[in-house]
């Protein structure tokens, strides 16, 4: 079953003395689970797509539904909504609160989606395995062990899609591994899409599909056989 589609899509950016096709014309359909990772140079469009899929940034013109209904675009509010009851995040700097500890900055984000659930923070620590560093502060737990963190956190609010941009960026191969492995089971365990965008060709066995860009156009869409 389809969860977004995307028809037509660009977004232009007015410079002083030019102007910025950073998407051209996308067409992109992501059914429910898939896990599709966005490959490209720098400069190709990746961050863009994921910014106007999350309802950050708005397309310049083309089509947005997410779940059959239309993408609200320009309108602060509603985007906001909309991604407040849609979207989670995984950062590339795990963007946690320093003075809360590790099971506080789960809860806080239940708290500000409307439910605090303490059994349920807990499960995904269980889930990320690190269920024993609950009362721990962010600064007291390894960078890995921080974007699983992050990972419980982007969660916690049972987000129908995951994004991530260079969520592995900050850390060594075997880490990233580590991370991506437990990103993947609970992905499957809570039945959430998800969407990253990488430079590391390594990341590409984590997906059910992969996607290439450049020069802000769709040049491969491809499933992964795993």
């Amino acid at each position: 079953m389809s969860l977004l589609e995307l028809e037509g899509v660009s977004r232009i950016y007015e410079m002083a003395s030019e102007a910025i096709k950073a998407l051209d014309g996308v067409d992109l359909c992501v059914d429910e689970s898939e896990r599709i990772i966005l490959l490209g140079p720098s400069g190709s469009g990746k961050t863009t797509l994921l910014n106007c899929i999350s309802a950050l940034d708005s397309p310049t013109s083309g089509t947005y539904k997410f779940n059959d209904v239309e993408v609200p675009r320009n309108k602060a509010e509603q985007m906001t909504t909309f991604r407040r009851e849609n979207i989670g995040y995984v950062f590339q700097f795990f963007n946690l609160l320093q003075d809360l500890t590790v099971l506080e900055n789960i809860l806080l984000i239940q708290e500000l989606a409307g439910g605090r659930d303490v059994g349920k923070a807990r499960h995904l620590l269980e889930l990320v395995e690190l269920s024993g560093e609950a009362d721990r502060f962010p600064a007291e737990i390894s960078g890995g062990q921080q974007q699983r963190v992050a990972i419980a956190r982007s969660i916690a609010k049972s987000p129908k899609l995951l994004l991530g941009d260079e969520l592995t960026g900050n850390l060594d191969s075997k880490t990233s591994a580590m991370v991506m492995d437990v990103l993947v089971k609970v992905c499957k365990a809570e039945r959430i899409t998800c969407i990253f965008v990488t430079h590391d060709e390594s990341l590409m066995k984590y997906a059910t599909r992969i996607v290439r860009l450049d020069s802000g156009k769709i040049t491969s869409d491809e499933k992964v056989d795993h």
